[in-house]
């Protein structure tokens, strides 16, 4: 059974984008890219929603030649990586992704049993879509020293406590990684 990580860059007070949609808060250092990098490098398939699959196809197929390599280097894992985009209303999706309308919960229950590596999820709504059904199998919170005050929260409110414990911290010179795992 695949593993699936729910890891989001988040503010001190839990959102994962501010008020107005932006991430441009989350300026990851050389450390922490790398490490991001290397992460995605070694994920057998990436879970997009919507609104995510659109911010990343904004930039990563198109980073510009005058770009740090290790950005570059990220453009072309997001592009070669495969995906899953969970929409009901994109007609189309690129850069070796598979576009999946309908019950996004049966869908990740089955590429969890499709095979036995790591897929992540990306997106605090599909994230939110699947906690309840306990498919997430670890958080990793990318905790930056800013309060953002609203935006869209990491978390969204449940009916019932879903148990983690802390499986490792490591600092960054930009963020704080808390990497948990459920019970």
């Amino acid at each position: 059974m695949r593993k699936l990580i729910y890891g989001f860059g988040v503010s001190l007070d839990g959102y994962v984008n501010d008020s107005a949609g932006s991430i441009n808060w989350t300026d990851p250092d050389e450390e922490l890219h790398q490490f991001h990098n290397d992460r995605f490098g070694g994920l057998e398939v990436s879970l997009h929603g919507r609104r995510l699959y659109e911010l990343m196809a904004e930039y990563w197929p198109s980073v510009p030649e005058t770009a740090p390599p290790i950005e570059r280097e990220f453009g072309a894992l997001w592009t070669e990586k495969p995906k899953v985009v969970f929409s009901r209303t994109l007609t189309e999706v690129g850069w070796n992704s598979t576009l999946v309308s309908e019950n996004a919960v049966e869908e990740v229950r089955r590429l969890k049993a499709a095979g036995d590596g790591v897929m992540e999820v990306g997106g605090a709504s599909l994230a939110a879509s699947l906690m309840p059904h306990g498919l997430i199998d670890e958080y990793q919170l990318f905790v930056s020293p800013i309060v953002l005050g609203g935006g869209t929260p990491m978390f969204p409110p449940l009916t019932e406590r879903i148990g983690l414990r802390l499986a490792e911290t490591r600092r960054f010179e930009t963020a704080v990684l808390l990497r948990y795992l459920t019970d």
